[in-house]
């Protein structure tokens, strides 16, 4: 693969492609030709950090035609320090992206470790990842921060495409009750996605700064144009809420024709959701985003019966489901080592079944 989806062009402000080297797109192919009677799916999935890295990782291998649409608010480590002293967008999610979608062959395997590959020492490259420099330069360089990841996206040659949810940095400013032990009644505003991952208290919601930020159309286009959207697995508040919260990004949730799967962590995360139910996780959606429907929801068997979510009220988790429209779909998807971590080969079992049996008969659309 060229890393971009064919028939997608970079986006370039005012159609300037000044300093851009020119090329060739390949001919698009019509989706609802004959001759592709059971194509894959055109799949976009929303999130952040290690959840998406994940759902990325299961889903490359269903279809080529895969887009992620990342979260940026991350102002901890590499990213944050890359935010505050530049002003861009925080690239660590971005990268953790572009290296689930590396191929399996040797140069796939290769770019992945080296974007992923931190400096060490003390000095001002301690502890940068040179994935994030490498995708800073290229924003840099080209002024445009969909048209730098493509150009990564090539040089790796990922399967598929990576896209910010936003062009403007945002911070999340989270509700907190309980946040000074000392005052477990009072409610206190956490902000900042690296303050709000690991706050004591409960978190009961979230907003981004600044309020209704502009979504970069191609991400709202690929929702809009999937087959299937899947939201999830991922940190709740800090990766997956905040698509929920972009306005042309939530109102094309809403709006688009795709299917939508929500894929439910496989454990509560100390601080951000520490004791949270599986239904909890559900209603903390649904107040955000009251008007999305979906149309499945997948629920780690053993971490419902009896794993990190002690042994969770099946009859009620499934009435949740059915509140936002959904089945609730069971299966094994956690890896066998213990560890909250999905399988990639699970999970694409997993979502594939979904697909099938969820998906629209016939060919996609």
């Amino acid at each position: 693969m060229t890393g971009y989806v064919p028939g997608r062009q970079p986006h370039h402000k005012n159609g300037d492609r000044s300093g851009v080297p020119a090329r060739t797109p390949a001919p698009s192919k019509p989706r609802s030709s004959p001759a592709r009677a059971n194509p894959a799916p055109r799949i976009t999935a929303l999130g952040g950090g290690q959840g998406l890295s994940a759902s990325l990782s299961a889903l490359r291998r269903l279809t080529s035609d895969l887009t992620a649409v990342v979260t940026v608010a991350d102002d901890g480590g590499s990213s944050g320090r890359l935010r505050a002293e530049l002003g861009v967008l925080p690239p660590g999610d971005l990268r953790k992206a572009l290296a689930a979608l590396c191929g399996d062959d040797d140069w796939g395997r290769t770019w992945s470790e080296v974007i992923q590959q931190r400096f060490t020492g003390s000095g001002d490259l301690g502890g940068h990842a040179v994935g994030n420099l490498l995708i800073v330069a290229l924003w840099e360089k080209l002024g445009d921060p969909v048209a730098a990841l493509d150009w990564v996206g090539r040089l790796l040659n990922v399967q598929g495409r990576v896209l910010p949810m936003s062009a403007v940095p945002l911070d999340i400013e989270a509700t907190v009750r309980g946040h000074d032990p000392e005052h477990p009644g009072a409610v206190t505003a956490v902000r900042g996605q690296a303050s709000v991952a690991v706050t004591p208290g409960t978190v009961q919601s979230i907003r981004l700064v600044p309020e209704e930020p502009p979504a970069v159309p191609e991400a709202v286009a690929a929702v809009r144009e999937a087959d299937w959207v899947v939201l999830g697995p991922g940190s709740w508040f800090t990766s997956v809420l905040p698509h929920l919260l972009v306005p042309d990004l939530a109102k094309a949730l809403v709006e688009t024709r795709a299917r939508r799967l929500l894929t439910l962590n496989l454990a509560p995360q100390p601080g951000e959701t520490e004791g949270f139910t599986p239904q909890r996780h559900l209603e903390v959606i649904a107040d955000h985003a009251p008007g999305l429907a979906v149309d499945a929801i997948l629920v780690d068997e053993r971490a419902v019966t009896g794993g990190a979510f002690g042994q969770a009220d099946l009859d009620g988790l499934e009435k949740a489901a059915e509140r936002m429209g959904a089945a609730l779909v069971l299966g094994r998807v956690a890896r066998t080592d213990g560890t909250p971590r999905h399988d990639p080969e699970l999970l694409a079992a997993a979502y594939d079944r979904i697909f099938r049996t969820h998906g629209r008969i016939g060919p996609w659309r």
